[in-house]
């Protein structure tokens, strides 16, 4: 479907639907309902795929929610302004034929999903689009640990599209006045994702396109990446998109921790693994936590035997660990917010083998060696103070 199509006709909230487009409330509607952020730069096709859900057939219940700095100013267009007076204002939510309903906002978002709320019953999921210049490191903690929020909802995952022909300049280019090193806003879009989508790949060649593939994943070693070719990003299935359950349960991908742990190199972002291959006691796990309040709140690896701490800037952090009572702990991170979790929770058990433990993290200033002999010697050597 081309960015050019024509645009969803949309009726008044109030307005009669199709019967099957709603579904009266029931017990089923009081679960929490699932929001994807899905970001990208201008041109990556975000337009595109919202154009679809709005349009296509396609049997979802999706709520959308426009940015109106972003990609979709076509659809935009075509909503009428309820705000008025000053501060952050919340389109009209509208709905269209084929069952699903859309607003647009000029703030991040929360307002129109407190308002959307209100309407819960008519739709099974939320698609919040960013602007193409947003980081969604900033944005996701409102959405998976916000105590008012997190009573209707919860953080799906993060969606990021990337245009194949121009993410590679993207991702080279140097911000005026910046360090060396500094990410660029590509870089944060792509470590922060659950789901990286490569769209207009046809605009590439194969040896581009693997390129591209080898740069994402160097950056973010934990995401999904899918190719899509032509504009074409929509599916009946939306399996990339929707039930992604990123932040609830904890899929680590394998890594090569013999070549120590780490995913094809990025110059500025990359990806680790460290192993921890032994079981800990409760006395290790207060100390794991301490070393990750380290790293995530104060920026710092810890040094090993007096040596001073180096700084570090993770984006996101994943982790399974085993404990000494049998069970699973797993660990769950974006920027200085993490959470550990017994697996019991989400359906781990205790069979989990002691090889398949490990922390990933996605950040800048990695070097896995120091960041390998800082665990073992703060935590698994219990050298480490629980207060820091």
């Amino acid at each position: 479907m081309d960015d050019d199509e024509e645009i969803p006709t949309l009726v008044p909230a109030d307005a009669s639907v199709e019967e099957a487009t709603t579904k009266p409330l029931d017990d089923d509607d009081e679960r929490k309902v699932p929001i994807t952020i899905v970001t990208g730069y201008l041109g990556a096709g975000k337009s595109t795929l919202l154009n679809y859900i709005l349009t296509e057939q396609h049997s979802k219940k999706i709520a959308v929610i426009l940015n109106e700095f972003g990609d979709s100013v076509d659809i935009e267009k075509e909503i009428t302004i309820s705000g008025t007076g000053e501060g952050p204002q919340v389109e009209e939510w509208l709905e269209v034929g084929n069952g699903c309903i859309c607003c647009s906002v000029k703030d991040n978002g929360v307002l129109a999903i407190e308002k959307l709320m209100e309407r819960k019953g008519k739709f099974d999921y939320i698609l919040l689009e960013t602007t193409g210049l947003a980081d969604p490191g900033n944005i996701a903690p409102l959405f998976w640990l916000d105590d008012g929020l997190g009573a209707s909802i919860y953080l799906d995952g993060i969606v990021t599209l990337v245009d194949a022909a121009n993410i590679l300049k993207s991702l080279d280019e140097k911000l005026e006045g910046s360090e060396e090193g500094t990410p660029t806003t590509a870089h944060l879009q792509i470590s922060h994702a659950d789901v990286v989508v490569i769209n207009k790949s046809d605009l590439v060649t194969a040896e581009q396109l693997q390129e591209v593939k080898e740069r994402v994943q160097g950056i973010n070693g934990l995401a999904r990446v899918v190719v899509t070719e032509r504009g074409v990003i929509g599916n009946d299935k939306f399996d990339w998109l929707l039930d992604l359950d990123a932040y609830r349960k904890v899929d680590i991908p394998s890594f090569s921790v013999g070549s120590g742990g780490r995913s094809k190199i990025d110059p500025t972002v990359s990806t680790i693994a460290i192993p921890i291959h032994t079981r800990l006691d409760e006395g290790q796990m207060q100390l794991l936590d301490a070393w990750l309040r380290s790293l995530l709140w104060e920026e710092l690896v810890p040094g090993v035997n007096g040596e001073d701490a180096r700084p570090v800037d993770i984006h996101r952090l994943k982790g399974r660990v085993a404990r000494e009572d049998g069970q699973t702990t797993l660990i769950q991170g974006v920027r200085e917010v993490f959470e550990m979790f017994d697996g019991k929770e989400r359906g781990i058990g205790a069979d989990v083998e002691v090889t398949s433990c490990k922390i990933v993290l996605i950040g800048r200033k990695l070097q896995e060696k120091n960041i390998q002999e800082s665990l073992n010697w703060f935590v698994l050597g219990r050298n480490g103070t629980t207060t820091l």
